[in-house]
């Protein structure tokens, strides 16, 4: 039996990648299912606390990630993408980037402009506020949290199904980069 030696991500990048995958997914669940508990129970406060958390993580691996991939490259495709596939997915991967940069940043100013506390978890500690309450701006802050979270349902979706696609379609080594 021959050892497969093509190229993959390194072992953190590749961990970082499916980390954040879970923590995305957790994100998600977290905060569509807090309707589950009743307005200012526990339950909800604490579903709106894990949401906060999950993604200032994300916000914070994002950061290593990119250090991470700045300093080790991506390994090529075997066969490598044609022009426009090339292109698109690289619009892909920045959007994804540029989501795990500006989504923690404006659940943050939603949080703080609506005068809600991000607790320390199992603390009573808060983190500052680094905004002044203002429910006008806390509230067009949130529809737009909300707007972009609900669109990138669609772009994470496209991104599973690239992945699939090239794996059992194209027959091509873009998947079995990051496992």
């Amino acid at each position: 039996m021959v050892a497969d030696t093509r190229p993959r991500y390194t072992p953190v990048l590749r961990r970082l990648h499916w980390l954040m995958a879970l923590l995305i997914l957790a994100a998600y669940l977290l905060i569509e299912q807090r309707g589950l508990f009743p307005r200012g129970s526990g339950g909800r406060v604490a579903m709106m606390q894990g949401h906060f958390w999950v993604g200032i993580s994300l916000f914070v691996l994002v950061i290593w990630r990119l250090i991470a991939r700045r300093r080790n490259g991506a390994p090529p495709i075997t066969p490598p993408l044609g022009h426009w596939t090339a292109f698109i997915a690289k619009a892909l991967h920045l959007s994804l980037y540029a989501f795990f940069i500006v989504m923690p940043l404006l659940g943050l100013a939603t949080a703080w402009t609506d005068d809600k506390a991000i607790l320390i978890p199992f603390t009573d500690i808060a983190l500052p506020a680094l905004l002044a309450p203002n429910k006008e701006v806390a509230h067009s802050l949130e529809d737009l949290h909300g707007a972009i979270g609900h669109a990138f349902y669609w772009v994470f979706g496209a991104h599973i199904l690239a992945a699939l696609w090239h794996h059992w379609v194209k027959r091509d080594d873009t998947l079995r980069r990051m496992v």
